[in-house]
């Protein structure tokens, strides 16, 4: 597996993230929806089985069709998502297959099987079974969507912080030694509880805007306006708890990912006392080594980033260039005091892992115990530089600080402009105007968007700002591609992008359609 590595093609480097992400981004087109509008439901439906109202039922009625269209077509893109660790990412699946492997099987056996049990019963058992039967099957669909988003998040968040394992030496290969590690470190935890609620908020702004269509269009007044209370209040609540677990993030990225801090920030140069930038343009020709101004116009809650990610007000923020260079002071997990090291340095100590590992598999070969365990005793001695053996240069440890920096605050500054509409929206609600306000009816439209964009910003921070790894500090991108032809990843490339963008006009095609159709009138 660790042979030959610096021969790989860039190109196909290259290319096979560009493919995993144009999937991984239409996937994510879907999913969200899928999750916010699941419990938007059971709560719509939790009313009708409540008060025996039969408009509660219209409306759970037509959600649940939206809902149907998104979950049918995710599908589809997800599970090619998870073909293509097997075809571009072999090397990635082989080396740590074992770990990674263990929650989406689980995602698969456990969350995929119980929305599928009891989706049919959600969709075509209203006259078939009773009516707390199939509320209960309605909220467990609800409950394995989120399932399925879970055993995702918490593969991904080992890759974002590797724990919980044991590197072979015999297989060179990662195995796990403590699921209840891999499942419950604070990154998953906190990546689970961010990205869940940023759905609900996704899935309340979604539901708002079609129901303001409604009023536009002067239909359906009672379906539109409970459809906004319940939505508007689940949003605000969700947008409340989404500052939370991003404030719980933020101190994890700087903890375990501080490079990926740097870039969301802009900051070049470390600093006692750093604050949070609120506003500012990054300096296109600013690099980590040049004496160029970083942000024009810059605006910012001062020490903010500090207790952000210290706790503490005039703790120290390192910069990308602090983390090329080192030499600045930290402290461990386990509370001692460390200097940094270079980049430089971490490159050729993982140069020493790599070549200790070799001479280990050299020495099994003729049976020498003795060098065996001398080098099994250099390897795990720098094991935690073994990602940066891969590297050619100290700057390749830098992620694109543009891309990062301002997707981070695209998606920092729609979230709070969410908050302030949710409130809007229940003022109006309350004041009974809302129907009123032409302006504000047109804002829920053109807010549909937003929230999905937000979404795509926060996916790009979290995979783009830790290049140059697939497993922060243990593997880069470059090590973890297949020995395939870059040709082969740049057809497939163009052919999943016509069929995604096909899905997605599909989708909004067959959404639109059932929107103008609007909720069935009549009786039960």
């Amino acid at each position: 597996m660790i042979e030959n590595i610096m021969l790989t093609d860039l190109s196909l480097v290259n290319w096979s993230r560009g493919q995993f992400a144009l999937t991984a981004m239409y996937h994510y087109m879907f999913v969200p929806l899928t999750m916010g509008l699941a419990f938007l439901m059971a709560i719509m439906e939790s009313f009708y089985v409540k008060t025996g109202n039969p408009e509660w039922k219209r409306m759970t009625k037509f959600w649940m069709t939206l809902f149907g269209i998104n979950f049918a077509i995710g599908v589809a893109t997800g599970l090619i998502l998870e073909f293509e660790f097997g075809t571009n990412w072999s090397r990635y699946s082989w080396f740590v297959g074992d770990i990674f492997g263990a929650p989406l099987a689980i995602e698969g056996i456990m969350a995929f099987f119980l929305e599928s049990t009891f989706i049919a019963v959600m969709f075509f058992g209203w006259k078939k079974v009773s009516k707390k039967f199939h509320l209960l099957s309605t909220w467990l669909v609800a409950v394995g969507a989120n399932l399925s988003a879970l055993w995702i998040l918490v593969a991904n968040a080992w890759m974002q912080y590797p724990t919980g394992m044991n590197f072979n030496p015999d297989t060179a290969r990662n195995e796990m030694h403590n699921f209840w590690d891999v499942f419950l470190s604070p990154v998953a935890v906190n990546k689970f509880l961010h990205t869940i609620t940023s759905a609900y908020v996704l899935s309340a702004l979604f539901v708002i805007g079609v129901s303001a269509w409604f009023l536009m269009k002067k239909r359906h007044y009672a379906f539109a306006k409970k459809s906004m209370v319940i939505a508007a209040t689940f949003g605000l609540i969700s947008g409340f708890y989404l500052i939370f677990t991003g404030d719980g993030s933020a101190y994890q990225v700087a903890q375990k990912q501080p490079m990926k801090l740097a870039a969301m920030e802009g900051m070049y140069d470390g600093q006692e006392g750093a604050g949070l930038l609120v506003f500012g343009a990054l300096n296109p020709d600013k690099e980590w080594d040049n004496d160029e101004k970083t942000i024009y116009g810059k605006i910012e809650i001062p020490k903010l980033l500090s207790i952000l990610g210290y706790r503490d007000q005039d703790a120290f923020v390192p910069g990308v260039t602090d983390l090329v260079e080192g030499g600045y002071e930290y402290t461990d997990d386990k509370g001692n005091t460390q200097v940094a090291l270079s980049a430089e340095e971490k490159i050729k100590r993982g140069r020493i892992a790599r070549t200790a590992l070799g001479d280990y598999k050299e020495a099994k070969k003729i049976e020498d115990e003795q060098a065996m365990e001398e080098n099994l005793e250099i390897f795990r001695a720098n094991f935690q530089y073994f990602g940066y053996g891969f590297l050619n240069e100290p700057d390749d440890i830098i992620p694109n600080v543009p891309l990062t920096f301002y997707s981070f605050h695209i998606m920092v500054g729609l979230g709070f402009y969410f908050l302030l509409f949710f409130v809007l929206v229940l003022f109006f609600l309350y004041k009974n105007t809302l129907h009123k306000k032409r302006w504000m009816l047109w804002l829920a439209i053109i807010t549909i968007p937003l929230p999905y964009i937000a979404s795509q910003a926060g996916w790009i921070v979290a995979e783009v700002g830790r290049q140059p790894w697939v497993i922060q500090d243990l593997m880069p991108t470059v090590a973890a591609v297949s020995r395939i032809d870059a040709t082969t990843v740049q057809i497939t490339f163009w052919m999943f992008a016509a069929i995604f963008t096909a899905l997605i006009i599909a989708e909004i095609s067959i959404l639109t359609r059932q929107i103008k159709n609007g909720p069935k009138t009549g009786g039960e």
